[in-house]
């Protein structure tokens, strides 16, 4: 993939489309504009990044030739000086702009409902899914996220045995995708006598939340069902038939709710998580059809996959898909994942231009 081209062909079509935008006739054509509007600010981004890069290379050039030529001492030592630091500015760019030649997921600009279940372990097994839903509603607070509860069964112990929730804001979807598989925890539970090291799992599930245009439902496919909802130790406790139950006929997938007091308020949460959920299913074709073409290390779609170890006595936390270990766990399980978060983010990026450039 020659990237200098790819960068010129761009440049050439921004300065077609800021062309169009200043002929007045385009005002009469609305949705055009529009289009056009969108399609200039995203590139506008990247072309004054490949314009800086340029700029770099041409000075690095000049002081090159200035360096070659060797007629004075003085400047010649300034000027290789000068290169060592636009060199290594030039290099940065040029990788912030093949990230930015990969083409965004359409669901990345989604919001997201995220799915917790204690997997192996016990009642630590639901501790530490309630520690996961803490992580990730600390995480949320700091990207200044809304979280919204949709469902939930506490364990007997403390934890959850299943939490879901709905986490709304800029680019969720495409910074929380990464968090869905199997989440393991190695450390000393408050219950084990002996000190001995246990290891117990949670799984994660993320989906892109579904708008009404997104996915087509037909209300004859439904089935509603109406119940009390219950708690452990009497919590989230309500004496009318306020939980709601939908099962879609066709797929077999069955929602609940009962987070609101008001039926139809956790009837319309329930759908909204039915709507996701079919989406996701939808999704989960599309991604099989082209697993082939894309073979990335960081995987999106397998809930079943181990990704990350947070291992307690050395206060260790590896991500498996890209050998990553940070030895900051506090942080981490408090909610600083950002450092982890972006790692992924980065390797996935570089996975799908690699396998832009195999194809050209």
């Amino acid at each position: 993939m020659n990237i200098e081209k790819k960068l010129q062909e761009l440049q050439a079509r921004y300065e077609e489309i800021t062309t169009a935008l200043g002929d007045p006739a385009i005002y009469e054509k609305p949705e055009e504009y529009q289009k056009l509007s969108k399609e200039h600010s995203r590139l506008k981004d990247i072309v004054e990044d490949y314009q800086s890069w340029v700029q770099l290379n041409e000075t690095i050039n000049s002081n090159k030739e200035l360096i070659q030529e060797g007629d004075e001492a003085e400047l010649a030592e300034m000027a290789e000086a000068e290169n060592k630091e636009l060199i290594e500015k030039r290099d940065k760019l040029e990788e912030e702009i093949k990230i930015k030649l990969v083409p965004k997921d359409a669901e990345d600009s989604k919001n997201a409902i995220v799915e917790i279940r204690a997997g192996t372990g016990g009642d630590e097994a639901a501790i530490f899914a309630g520690d996961l839903y803490n992580m990730y509603r600390r995480y949320a607070e700091s990207e200044g996220w809304k979280n919204e509860l949709l469902d939930l069964q506490e364990a007997a112990h403390g934890g959850y045995k299943e939490i879901i929730f709905r986490l709304n804001g800029a680019e969720v979807f495409g910074k929380m995708k990464y968090e869905s598989g199997v989440h393991r925890v190695q450390r000393v539970p408050d219950t084990e006598s002996q000190g001995r090291v246990h290891t117990s799992a949670a799984s994660v599930a993320v989906l892109p939340e579904a708008e009404e245009v997104d996915i087509k439902i037909d209300p004859s496919d439904l089935e509603f069902e109406a119940f009390r909802s219950s708690g452990a130790g009497g919590q989230h406790v309500n004496t009318t038939d306020s939980a709601v139950r939908i099962r879609h006929i066709p797929s077999g997938v069955v929602v609940s709710c009962q987070e609101e007091r008001s039926q139809l308020k956790n009837r319309e949460k329930a759908m909204t998580m039915l709507r996701s959920k079919l989406y996701e299913e939808e999704l989960a074709k599309k991604h099989a059809e082209r697993a082939e073409q894309r073979k990335s290390q960081v995987s999106t779609g397998d809930r079943s996959a181990k990704i990350r170890t947070y291992n307690f006595p050395q206060g260790r936390v590896t991500d498996h898909r890209i050998n990553l270990t940070l030895y900051n766990l506090d942080d981490v399980i408090k909610g600083s994942l950002g450092d982890v978060i972006d790692a992924l983010r980065t390797q996935d990026h570089l996975d799908r231009l690699n396998q832009m450039a195999e194809n050209t």
